[in-house]
């Protein structure tokens, strides 16, 4: 772990190359699992004053799901997810041509709504743990990302640089160029 001041980072971050591959991967991360994705309590009341926008984008099964469940659950361990429909995707998941694409994420980019989509989807494979002294900035390894692996080694794409504005949503630029400087430091070192 490389620490960058209350953030505590985990080297795959720099070594691991990373490049979404939809066309192969189909979206699978917002269909898998067994929870929805996790939420920041700031989150929250913006799923509220959005979801008027965002429903018109979402599957009938989707609605269905946020009518009976809520905006957002929580999960096993009391954290705060969005919910599933039939326990499997995320009910803000819509299908294109048989890709998994997120409805908050398209009506953003069709600009109805000024919020991207949860931090944590924005973020994946990094996952964000709070502690009470620290963040914990670690990477996902799941088998479904396998094609953005191989991807990322072919354009020679880190993590950390694939995920620049996300990590820059989270942290904050300052922090982000703290990171490329410890990136090249830590690299450099191994080399």
């Amino acid at each position: 772990m490389i620490q960058l001041g209350k953030t505590l980072i985990s080297a795959d971050i720099f070594e691991e190359y990373f490049a979404c591959d939809l066309a192969q991967c189909k979206g699978d991360c917002c269909v898998q699992g067994d929870a929805g994705a996790p939420l920041e309590k700031s989150e929250l009341p913006v799923l509220e004053r959005i979801y008027p926008v965002v429903g018109s984008y979402m599957r009938p099964e989707g609605i269905e799901a946020v009518e009976r469940q809520g905006l957002y659950v929580k999960d096993k361990t009391g954290e705060y997810v969005t919910p599933l429909v039939d326990g499997r995707e995320c009910a803000f998941v819509v299908f294109e041509n048989g890709i998994a694409y997120c409805a908050i994420e398209k009506a953003y980019r069709d600009g109805k709504i000024d919020f991207p989509k949860p931090v944590s989807c924005h973020l994946y494979p990094i996952r964000i743990t709070e502690y009470t002294h620290f963040t914990a900035v670690n990477y996902h390894r799941w088998d479904i990302c396998s094609a953005a692996c191989a991807l990322g080694a072919k354009l020679k794409m880190p993590l950390y640089r694939y995920l620049k504005e996300p990590l820059i949503r989270r942290f904050g630029a300052a922090w982000y160029r703290e990171l490329e400087q410890l990136a090249g430091d830590y690299l450099a070192g191994k080399g």
